[in-house]
């Protein structure tokens, strides 16, 4: 059976040409490329488009203003300023790639290694990027511009130096926040070294906002460099725009286009790459769809039509969904796990998210809940929950719904209580400062819920703490949470995958009481179908982030069109006994075997 994968282009690439593409089709962007472009093109072709020498003196040509000959006139010296301009590009692009480049090399490396290994790493590392900030960087440069007789080469590599912190800082806080994503951690268990987790999993992380560092460091050291020049600092036969400033300032009055020429220059370049930095910025937060046009066909063909999935109108539907994506990963790096999947649940309706890990189902369930992790981030054409759409509202009318209108169970039920306090406290609390009620009504409600869950001793479990009671109930007792709104619509992430197989039918069977009891929605995310057919009226098959097949529960057990959906019911695994099963055989057995004492171990 083919995979969705197959039709999909490799998320990086495809995320690469998406940021290039939406850069390219910006406008503030796409001019601000194209007069950086100009300016190095202006460079690399300076020896075949210069009209002269730069350092050719025309005594003739002092002072004279722009002539056919000369297009931007002459210099103080007889020397063509066209030629000098163009030469000047030059000569500013690799003193700014110089200082790039020594930045870099100095801030990213030590900034990757203070965030990932930390302790006195982190405080070494720190202390020194804090001691070069403090050191009055115009002193040294003038320092080393005269130990060095204004090498260019050394002098720019200082000024790099000098903004070495800037990446330190970037690099810092980026690895600080990966190193402590749990795929890290599964790196380090599955044995990887400190260098190749680096390499594979921490920098593609962070040459985002490295680059975005990049476009606007690059004018910074393009506007110090030419300082420096304007000072005096360099040699008078290298032409650069900073040393035609410094000469344009002094005859500013009689000859004010001799410091118009390399000020636009400078300014219009410096601008450019301000701009592109920014753009960027803009783009990285903003992380449209990075699906490239041609797998974004091939995903639609393969996928149902969304017209075709819903049965009921937004107003009318319990819950819907348009065109759902959801991206994961920063900036040029994002991955789509989510491919615009749509769909929509009817009031009173079971509907059931099947398919295996890694296909977008919890990613959906998550999205509506607007509780991505961090790194994570969902867009969708159109949300409504209860017939409200959600994507119009704002994020505090958005966290109203969350308890009332929809209410979510959790895969991990320890997880979700808090072990600082007591059951009875962390069921009470939200009926008291959500919903308004006493602290003896809540507390009676509390008892109510716990009682109509299936917990026995409700008195113990109010005074327990999470870890005294065992897996089962506390999958009893977020349940008892989730329904203590009444919500209309409720969201259950594989609420049976961390219990006993011998609790989960139990547990399966209380949410379809629940929900027709209180008239619910139930949205029931599992890699089983087993479950499906046991309490689902409708069933969506999720893979690789898109939708495969979906329709009624028996039309697809009868004759499911898609064989990963075949696939996917022929695993199932049945006729496995739930508790009451068990308990059953446990028991008659124990009859046997006090039978089987009593008559002297079956002696004759």
């Amino acid at each position: 059976m083919s995979s969705a994968s197959e039709f999909v282009d490799r998320p990086d690439r495809v995320a690469r040409l998406s940021i290039f593409r939406r850069f390219i089709s910006t406008p503030s962007g796409a001019i601000a490329l194209a007069v950086f472009l100009l300016v190095v093109a202006v460079a690399l072709l300076a020896p075949w488009i210069s009209p002269q020498d730069p350092n050719y003196v025309d005594l003739a040509n002092t002072k004279a203003p722009p002539s056919a000959e000369h297009w931007l006139g002459g210099d103080t010296s007889g020397r063509d300023v066209l030629s000098r301009l163009i030469w000047g590009a030059q000569t500013t692009l690799l003193g700014a790639a110089i200082t790039i480049m020594t930045a870099a090399l100095a801030g990213i490396p030590t900034g990757i290694a203070a965030g990932y290994f930390g302790g006195s790493a982190d405080r070494g590392l720190s202390w020194l990027s804090d001691a070069v900030q403090a050191i009055p960087g115009m002193i040294i440069l003038l320092v080393v511009a005269a130990g060095t007789r204004s090498n260019f080469v050394i002098l720019m590599a200082t000024v790099g130096v000098f903004m070495a912190p800037g990446y330190f800082r970037i690099a810092r806080s980026t690895t600080m926040t990966i190193a402590h994503e749990p795929y890290i951690d599964a790196a380090r268990v599955a044995g990887l070294g400190n260098t190749r987790i680096i390499f594979r999993h921490i920098f593609p992380g962070i040459y985002a906002p490295i680059i975005i560092q990049t476009a606007l460091a690059a004018g910074i050291s393009m506007g110090i460099q030419a300082g420096l020049q304007f000072l005096g600092v360099g040699s008078s036969n290298t032409p650069s725009w900073g040393a035609m400033m410094n000469e344009g300032f002094r005859f500013m009055l009689t000859n004010p286009l001799l410091l118009l020429w390399p000020s636009a220059a400078l300014g219009v370049t410096i601008a450019a790459l301000a701009i592109m930095g920014s753009t960027l910025a803009d783009l990285v937060r903003m992380k449209a769809p990075v699906q490239s046009r041609g797998a974004a066909s091939r995903l639609a063909a393969m996928q149902t039509p969304s017209s075709e999935n819903f049965v009921c109108s937004p107003e009318a539907c319990a819950v819907r969904i348009e065109e759902l994506r959801v991206f994961y990963g920063p900036g040029i790096a994002e991955k789509e796990v989510v491919k615009g999947i749509s769909f929509d649940v009817r009031p009173g309706e079971v509907l059931g998210i099947v398919g295996e890990s890694g296909s977008g189902k919890s990613q959906t369930v998550f999205s509506l809940l607007d509780l991505l992790p961090q790194g994570g981030r969902y867009e969708a054409k159109g949300l409504w929950v209860s017939g409200r759409p959600v994507h119009v509202l704002s994020a505090r009318e958005r966290t109203k719904l969350l308890g009332s209108e929809i209410a979510y169970i959790p895969q991990e039920p320890m997880s979700n209580l808090d072990p600082s306090f007591k059951i009875g406290h962390q069921l009470t609390e939200p009926l008291r400062h959500t919903f308004g009620k006493s602290r003896a009504e809540a507390d009676r409600l509390a008892r109510a819920l716990l009682a109509r869950v299936g917990i026995a001793d409700v008195d113990r479990v109010m005074q327990s703490y999470p870890h005294q009671i065992s897996g089962g109930m506390a999958q009893r007792v977020l349940i008892a949470g989730a329904i203590s709104g009444k919500p209309s619509v409720l969201l259950a992430d594989e609420p049976t995958t961390a219990l006993d197989v011998t609790v989960q039918a139990e547990v399966l069977e209380l949410l379809r009481e629940l929900q027709e009891e209180f008239g619910m929605a139930l949205v029931l995310v599992t890699h089983n179908f087993g479950v499906v057919a046991d309490i689902c009226d409708r069933v969506i098959v999720m893979r690789e982030g898109i939708v495969v097949e979906t329709g009624e529960v028996n039309a697809i057990f009868d004759g499911a069109k898609q064989p990963y959906t075949r696939e996917l019911i022929a695993a199932t695994l049945d006729d496995c006994e739930g508790r009451r099963e068990l308990d059953a055989i446990y028991h008659s057995a124990g009859n046997k075997e006090r039978h089987y004492a009593a008559t002297g171990g079956g002696k004759q």
